[in-house]
């Protein structure tokens, strides 16, 4: 029962999850698509304070640096804002254009998540739902036997008690 369960129980609550995990980022992708915009800012300095290991998949799969910088750079609606912004480009002294993301009403936002990196998500999180319901389901079957044997042991027990002590020995009248 166990194994039809981690079978076919598991990996369809995995796929339920994974399915509907999807649905909820892919709204969000295009929420968050709508509501920020790519834009152009031109550097004035660079801000003090060190500069930030991250990892960006836009810019390449290994660790790069993110270097914070004071920017002026246009709302969507046409207003000059300016500000504290993080770059990752390698160019940025005075004047070096940089590509930032911004919301609605001009502040530096997050670059909106892609579809492609929504799908890698739910499809993470429905494995790892897979992987707990299997982990359960062996839990609890190891639960069940461990007690079937606690049980198993104490009617040896008892029989053992019954049978008394002098149980085997010729002539004792057993």
């Amino acid at each position: 029962m166990a194994l039809l369960l981690m079978t076919v129980a598991a990996p369809a609550l995995g796929w339920l999850c994974g399915s509907r995990t999807d649905d909820v980022l892919q709204e969000s992708v295009r929420i968050q698509q709508a509501q920020r915009h790519a834009t152009t800012a031109v550097v004035v300095r660079v801000a003090s304070g060190p500069p930030r290991l991250v990892s960006d998949p836009e810019v390449s799969s290994e660790r790069t640096t993110q270097t914070s910088v004071v920017a002026r750079w246009k709302a969507p609606d046409g207003t000059p804002r300016s500000g504290r912004v993080a770059t990752f480009s390698k160019i940025t002294d005075p004047g070096a254009r940089v590509r930032i993301w911004t919301d609605s009403d001009g502040r530096p936002a997050l670059r909106p998540m892609d579809a492609p990196t929504a799908h890698t998500h739910a499809a993470l999180a429905g494995f790892g739902v897979m992987l707990l319901g299997i982990a359960l389901i062996e839990g609890g079957r190891r639960l069940i036997v461990w007690r079937m044997v606690q049980r198993r042991y104490a009617r040896l027990d008892r029989a053992w008690a019954e049978a008394g002590p002098d149980w085997g020995r010729t002539g004792t009248g057993s």
